[in-house]
């Protein structure tokens, strides 16, 4: 398995799905933070397009990807202020985690190319008790995350507490 960067290791759902993943393709990492699912997905031979709205841990994913000499293409974009432009059936792996702006959905699935998967993971309602995010924009009800990506395969699903956090988590097909 590829070890951990500096920038911290990559989300435990998306490590344990790995067996789904191709090997090599396109991978998009959206609201990548400082790029450790970007730098596990990399180091796995997948070519990366990392986005985030934070101009620092993007120049610091830009920086650690050339020392290491990965392939990671970082680039700011907020996602929630203008339409995204993601393409179409560009990706043969879209990963989020600890993230969700709902109207992105229709946007990451037109992104996906036939066949290609989506890897979710962000918080839900049930958080809130444990202390943030507690904003109800950023958490998902229950059975929600399975309603934002209708029209593709279910693969792997869980919803419920776990390692101390409540979250929902998905890994879908396009068809």
């Amino acid at each position: 398995m590829p070890r951990a960067t500096a920038n911290g290791e990559p989300s435990e759902w998306l490590v344990t799905q790995a067996a789904l993943l191709p090997r090599s393709g396109i991978a998009l990492d959206v609201a990548c933070g400082r790029g450790r699912n970007a730098f596990w997905l990399a180091s796995r031979g997948l070519s990366v397009h990392a986005i985030d709205r934070d101009e620092a841990a993007v120049s610091q994913v830009r920086a650690a990807a050339s020392v290491g000499g990965l392939t990671i293409d970082a680039v700011v974009q907020d996602l929630e202020v203008i339409e995204p432009d993601l393409g179409q059936a560009r990706y043969d792996v879209i990963v989020a985690v600890h993230y969700l702006h709902r109207p992105l959905f229709p946007h990451l699935i037109a992104a996906l190319r036939p066949r290609g998967l989506l890897v979710y993971e962000t918080f839900t309602q049930a958080q809130a008790r444990r202390g943030k995010p507690t904003n109800p924009a950023f958490l998902l009800a229950p059975g929600e995350l399975r309603s934002l990506t209708a029209g593709l395969t279910i693969l792997a699903w869980r919803e419920g507490e776990f390692g101390g956090r409540d979250v929902a988590s998905i890994v879908c097909r396009k068809p």
